[in-house]
């Protein structure tokens, strides 16, 4: 088992990893524009262009969530620094099982899961997240257009 300040160092280098230019804007994608509401959408938002972003934030958040199921990065503290993992795997929680199913990946995203779900309150935050982010989308794609064009 990793000492405290070595889990702190790999979370550190956790979230420097987050700063690559191409992740970053793979994330912001992410969080901000895939917003489904269905299967079907999922299918239609990382069947095109955005299937390699898809693909680099659920990779990105299961392989640093790896690091805490496998005890190299303490849960406690991981979940603190990287509260985005939520948010994240709430966008996917909903559609999981069909998506483990049509893929034939059974295990996808299992350390993401059970780091977000291993949180007091796990599941419910991650569906307050995601639902606060939907809200916000639909209000933003509502609004009228303030650029003044």
């Amino acid at each position: 088992m990793p000492t405290p300040f070595e889990s702190a160092q790999l979370n550190l280098q956790l979230f420097a990893l987050r700063r690559e230019p191409v992740l970053r804007e793979a994330r912001a994608w992410f969080i901000n524009e895939f917003n489904p509401e269905s299967l079907s959408e999922v299918a239609a938002l990382v069947s095109g262009d955005r299937n390699a972003s898809f693909r680099m934030v659920i990779g990105y958040w299961d392989m640093a969530a790896s690091l805490v199921t496998t005890g190299a990065v303490d849960a406690d503290a991981f979940r603190a620094a990287h509260g985005e993992i939520f948010a994240t795997f709430g966008k996917i929680q909903p559609f999981l099982a069909e998506i483990r199913t049509g893929s034939g990946e059974p295990e996808l995203c299992k350390h993401m899961e059970a780091v977000v779900l291993g949180a007091p309150d796990g599941a419910a935050i991650a569906s307050r997240r995601r639902e606060a982010i939907r809200a916000f989308a639909k209000a933003k794609r509502s609004a009228p257009d303030q650029s003044g064009t």
